[in-house]
Parts: C-alpha cells; sequence; structure tokens
C-alpha cells in the first residue's frame, strides 16, 4: 500500500506544480486553490508512504515521479521544448527511479 500512496503522491505533486504555474504567482483564485489542497494531499500520502519505506526511497521517488511528470506535462501542455538533451536528462532520472525500487526492500 505504501508505493501506491508514494506514486498517487508523486502525481499530485505534478498536479499541484502545474496548478502553481497557471496561478501566475497566486494571483489567480481557483489555480492557487488547487494547488494548496493537491499539496496537501501530497505532502500527506508522502507521510503515510514514509511509515513503512525509507526516507531516502520515499523522498527520491515522490521528487522523481513530479519531476518526470511536470517535464512531461511542460511539453504536451505548455509547448516547452522537448530537446534531445532534456529527454537525456528525463530518461537519467526514470533510471534512477527504477533502481532505487529495485534496491528497496519493502
Amino acid at each position: 500500500m505504501a508505493w501506491i500512496y508514494l506514486v498517487t503522491a508523486g502525481v499530485l505533486e505534478v498536479v499541484w506544480a502545474y496548478a502553481m504555474k497557471q496561478s501566475h504567482g497566486f494571483t489567480r483564485l481557483w489555480p492557487t486553490a488547487i494547488m494548496a489542497v493537491t499539496m496537501a494531499g501530497s505532502f500527506g500520502l508522502l507521510a503515510l508512504a514514509m511509515r513503512s519505506l525509507p526516507l531516502g526511497t520515499a523522498y527520491t521517488i515522490w521528487t522523481g515521479v513530479g519531476a518526470v511528470g511536470a517535464f512531461i506535462v511542460g511539453i504536451m501542455v505548455l509547448g516547452e521544448e522537448a530537446s534531445l538533451t532534456r529527454l537525456a536528462a528525463a530518461g537519467l532520472i526514470v533510471s534512477g527511479l527504477v533502481l532505487m525500487k529495485l534496491a528497496s526492500a519493502s
């Protein structure tokens, strides 16, 4: 169950990061509200996952899912650049996440 909490927390991290971008510096009400709610949910689920997963594993997976997810949303929704270098960097993050999961005993 901890892994489900952790991946969901990572997905919520992507949502709050996107909402933060859409809030235009917290000047728009609904994106700011969505950001606050999903941020709280993300932190809460991360805390639940950390009950049984090691700190280093949980935090690395959480930030990695959020980083790669935000990268994908940036490209697909916001039209950000998808250069070979940026794609390679995202690939390295994903490979690090896979290795971290494989190294985890839980």
